[in-house]
């Protein structure tokens, strides 16, 4: 068995180095540097609007977090946020952060924030073409994805039709295993890791209360999973984030010598040997990235999936979005724990060395023990848990859908079923095996899903421009708006979005 297992690791370190090396980085930043030029810096020329459009809206709109009458198998906007930042917040956010500082130093949290920066408009692009390319399932529910912006999408680009079906089947396959690993096993030996170390609780018994749990919201659906949801992640993240600034206020006076380490760890600026410097940006870069897309999967084409369920007309509306759902993961959340570790004193800004033996998790609860005290462990295994638990619940459903789009609706129950199991698997895996098999298949969700948002960004930059002449710069208040490639669905969108603009005049 133990054989086995070192083979398999053998296997994925292999593939992990070649699909995460310098191609692959290129792949993924370089998406968001030309959709973002494309769209003329949107998330930030517009970073008011679109704040207007998302979390302001929570309080503003109500259409926003209710349901529409008509559309009972839909969720609502801010469900579909939930969902996304449930699969988004977890790991990666916490034991994530501080292993990327551990490998690539204080200088991977700059990679994390252009990562972020960019990858703003990689997830923009994405919600935009699963809203634009969705369709009813034998369910009555909303379906969408790369898989279907991929196969209807694609297939009428010259040179690259043939590859529309494969590359869709490709990532559907990707995402139905990658469910397993960052969605199921990775987060669920987090749990089980933290609930032994804090309250001795056998990681078996976790991963058995885990699964039963699961269980229950899984097999409800979508809607089962966007209440659970949209009650546990806002909680959570603002717990973890007073938690967080509790601690920063304490060490306030290290925050610019944090920030100074930040940048000066990520371009090599310190006096050191120039191979040495190169291989700490090497592995600052790496780690940033890798951390960054493992944490608000912007790239990945998973979290398109629950935003195309959700009630919303617009295509840019769930674009913005996915705009404020990288903002809120990587640069609010993610941001917090590390500044949390790196004004801890645990780690020599300088040399980027760990000075105690704890990693991981540990390491962030040993930060925060500095402002939480003996409280800490806990408040950090009872928030990871929970932000593990709800990534789970959100990665069943982009396996779903998956698993939907390649073998229909009926063989989802079978899917859900082994989803379930599995999470017991997770409990006992080897945390290092866990994380090689996570990154292995984000890289190959991600390959065919860039390729589409790519060959797809014409389309994007049209409903964008469409979008902005119609409601923000209002120069043709009278176009059309484009709602959907189907003719069908184009017009019940149009009607539905009257009716709902009727109703706020």
């Amino acid at each position: 068995m133990e054989n086995a297992v070192n083979i398999i690791s053998n296997v994925n370190s292999a593939i992990n180095n070649v699909v995460w090396g310098i191609p692959m980085l290129i792949l993924i930043i370089g998406t968001g540097i030309y959709m973002t030029v494309g769209m003329k810096f949107f998330q930030i020329t517009h970073i008011r609007h679109w704040m207007d459009e998302t979390f302001l809206a929570i309080f503003k709109k109500k259409h926003v977090t209710a349901h529409t009458g008509k559309e009972e198998s839909s969720i609502s906007q801010f469900q579909a946020l939930s969902t996304a930042l449930a699969a988004t917040i977890g790991v990666g956010n916490i034991a994530g952060v501080s292993g990327a500082i551990i490998t690539g130093g204080a200088g991977a949290v700059f990679w994390m924030w252009l990562s972020a920066l960019f990858g703003m408009m990689t997830n923009y692009s994405e919600n935009v073409l699963g809203i634009f390319y969705r369709r009813k399932n034998n369910n009555g529910e909303w379906s969408g994805g790369a898989m279907y912006y991929l196969q209807d999408g694609l297939k009428h680009k010259k040179g690259i039709c043939i590859l529309a079906k494969p590359l869709a089947v490709l990532f559907s396959l990707f995402c139905v295993f990658a469910s397993f690993g960052i969605g199921n096993m990775t987060q669920v030996h987090e749990i089980a890791s933290t609930m032994q170390d804090t309250f001795r609780i056998p990681p078996i018994a976790t991963g058995i209360i885990i699964a039963v749990i699961a269980a229950l919201v899984i097999l409800g659906g979508i809607k089962a999973i966007g209440n659970v949801a949209e009650k546990i992640v806002p909680f959570m993240a603002c717990a973890y984030i007073l938690g967080t600034i509790i601690v920063l206020i304490m060490n306030f006076s290290s925050i610019p010598t944090v920030f100074g380490a930040i940048f000066s760890n990520a371009f090599g600026l310190r006096p050191i040997a120039g191979a040495t410097a190169g291989i700490m940006i090497k592995q600052a870069m790496t780690m940033g990235f890798k951390r960054g897309v493992f944490s608000n999967e912007a790239g990945l084409g998973s979290s398109v999936m629950v935003h195309s369920a959700s009630n919303v007309k617009e295509p840019i509306v769930q674009g913005m979005w996915g705009i404020f759902e990288v903002f809120f993961d990587t640069i609010v959340v993610c941001t917090l724990t590390a500044f949390t570790v790196l004004c801890s004193g645990l780690v020599d800004l300088e040399t980027g060395a760990v000075l105690t033996a704890s990693t991981g998790a540990s390491l962030v609860s040993e930060a925060l023990a500095q402002g939480l005290g003996t409280l800490a462990g806990s408040f950090l295994a009872i928030a990871i848990s929970l932000f593990a638990f709800t990534t789970v619940l959100g990665w069943s459903f982009y396996g779903t859908k998956s698993c939907e789009y390649l073998f229909g609706t009926k063989a989802t129950i079978a899917y859900k079923i082994i989803f379930v199991i599995c999470i017991g698997f997770g409990a006992a895996m080897s945390f290092d095996l866990a994380w090689a098999i996570a990154d292995t298949l984000n890289a190959l969700m991600a390959i065919p899903n860039l390729i589409g948002v790519l060959a797809l960004s014409g389309t994007v930059f049209a409903i964008t421009k469409n979008y902005l002449a119609r409601k923000v710069k209002k120069t043709d208040p009278n176009l059309k708006p484009m709602l959907s490639f189907d003719p069908e669905i184009q017009k019940m969108q149009e009607e539905a979005l009257r009716k709902e603009e009727k109703g706020q005049a």
